[in-house]
């Protein structure tokens, strides 16, 4: 846009170049600035249950859109939603130091290349963080609760995972300790208050982004005094996967017992219950920045982007609660954008994935994302409906799974390898519960191929549209040469970076096989998945 307002004065007929003076390009430079639109980012895990928020958010322009991440957890979710980039590219693979969680190496690879950095330093934005950045961000070996992340003007960093009381911040690199009076503790209150403040008191000169990550409904589950009596009556939604046998499924998904106890059905309805009561709390932040957004006069030119890192389960296939599993339920959270020139109450089919988060709050902002290496792509013209735009027909999903290297002493029989395990040992993860899907929504396919990095190189597939829950693996019926394509095409994902991420997938006409795109110089692990189903 700069060089835009630059060179259209320049051009001008009534005055020579010489004649140009400093003050005014830099004049017109920050007239560029000054309409470009600001953007808010607000997230949180899971999406279900919001009331106020889906309101207010729709009372003008809006778009939703069925979102998928590239891996359903916490802190790889994060890394590809700041990076714009797959696990395989980010190496981040879990919520531990060692598995790269805002370690010393992300801090040195990645950070500097997050979408809020470019902002700030290439797009002129004004940038703010409060909430939960990265699970393990504040720890010692990371440079503590000193450390801020390059590409914020103000930072507000929750030091490690989800609280809501007795925590401590990083207030622009110094610790804010808390505690658990609700008029000044409460976090998510809290990140409403310094999101307003920070309203207040921006200049007025500089586009804003703004990223309020809020810890619920993450467990311990909180709920504000006001709301812990909601919604008792509430339970889990009893979706025809709810509390079934997952006969057909891997093994991790096998050994749940079913029907669950009454003690794991109870366990669940109030974690359900709870998570919703969290979101009450977040349905007023939501509400209190809207609404100031809107007394300012900046409501209508400013993006507002609602989602979730991961999704949730609760009793589908007899899973109590967790995530970190390759179904719908884990990896498919909504995603709902409001702002300029997106035309009112618009539901769009198309496949969107957490990657492409930042290439298109990038777009927004006017920077070429081509000049980065992220893997996603922007859909601002899906938004504001381009129609000679192309888009692509799948994304990858990736998880490295987690256990333990001894047995639980509870669950003897289970051995070790296996983690998060329940008092029934019922485990919800293991070391290979590792997998890699190519997810596929087009005109003629709503696919999901998976396979397992395991002894059993196990595959599930599923149709989607016949098959919503999943409920029937149709992994050992469907066409030998739709499984050989799903596997050329998942290999060539798992080695895949920047523009080779956005290729044609299996059901796209311009689909073409390359064997030299699948094993390249940026996979970072070797995966044993090279067969299908024989």
């Amino acid at each position: 846009l700069a060089h835009f307002y630059i060179t259209s004065f320049c051009n001008q007929r009534s005055r020579p170049l010489l004649a140009i003076r400093k003050n005014d390009i830099l004049r017109h430079f920050a007239l560029a600035l000054l309409f470009r639109p600001n953007i808010l980012y607000i997230f949180y895990i899971q999406l279900s249950g919001t009331i106020k928020c889906i309101k207010i958010l729709s009372v003008s322009s809006r778009v939703f859109f069925p979102q998928f991440v590239a891996s359903p957890l916490c802190c790889p979710s994060r890394a590809s939603i700041l990076t714009g980039k797959y696990p395989h590219n980010h190496h981040v693979i879990n919520n531990t130091l060692d598995g790269n969680c805002s370690s010393k190496a992300w801090q040195k690879s990645e950070e500097p290349h997050t979408f809020p950095a470019l902002l700030k330093a290439s797009a002129g934005y004004q940038t703010f963080f409060a909430g939960k950045y990265l699970n393990q961000y504040g720890h010692s070996e990371a440079g503590g609760v000193e450390h801020i992340p390059p590409g914020w003007s103000y930072w507000v960093g929750l030091d490690k995972n989800s609280k809501y009381y007795n925590y401590t911040l990083s207030v622009n690199g110094k610790a804010q300790k808390h505690g658990a009076d609700y008029s000044k503790d409460y976090l998510t209150d809290l990140l409403a208050n310094m999101s307003l403040d920070f309203l207040q008191y921006k200049t007025s000169y500089q586009p804003f982004f703004m990223m309020v990550s809020t810890p619920a409904p993450h467990s311990p589950w909180t709920a504000a005094p006001q709301y812990q009596k909601r919604f008792n009556n509430t339970k889990a939604p009893r979706d025809p996967n709810f509390n079934v046998h997952g006969k057909d499924k891997h093994w991790l998904i096998r050994q749940a017992k079913t029907p669950m106890s009454n003690s794991s059905i109870r366990f669940l309805d109030d974690a359900f219950r709870g998570r919703w009561q969290t979101l009450l709390s977040v349905d007023d932040l939501v509400e209190k920045i809207v609404k100031r957004l809107e007394v300012r006069g900046e409501l209508n030119n400013t993006y507002i982007f609602f989602t979730s890192d991961n999704g949730y389960h609760t009793g589908q296939f007899s899973l109590p609660v967790d995530k970190r599993q390759l179904y719908e339920f884990d990896i498919r959270v909504p995603l709902m954008v409001r702002g300029p020139n997106i035309k009112p109450n618009q539901t769009s089919q198309m496949l969107v994935a957490n990657v492409d988060l930042g290439p298109t709050i990038l777009d927004i902002a006017g920077y070429n994302v081509n000049k980065t290496q992220m893997d996603g792509m922007s859909f601002l013209p899906i938004m504001v409906r381009k129609l000679s735009f192309s888009w692509r027909t799948d994304i990858l999903v990736e998880y490295e799974g987690e256990g333990r290297n001894k047995s639980d002493p509870a669950c003897p029989l289970l051995g070790p390898g296996v983690s998060e395990c329940f008092p029934d040992c019922v485990c919800e993860d293991s070391y290979n519960n590792t997998y890699a899907c190519v997810r596929t929504i087009a005109r003629s396919s709503n696919l999901q191929y998976c396979e397992f990095d395991d002894n059993e190189v196990f595959v599930e597939v599923y149709n989607v549209t016949a098959d919503p829950y999943q409920l029937t693996n149709i992994a050992k019926t469907i066409d030998k040469e739709v499984l050989e394509k799903m596997n050329h095409r998942l290999m060539m994902l798992q080695s895949c970076s920047a523009q080779s991420c956005r290729t044609p997938g299996v059901y796209d006409p311009r689909y073409k096989f390359d064997p030299r795109q699948m094993f390249t110089s940026h996979s970072w692990r070797l995966s044993r998945l090279r067969q299908t189903v024989k």
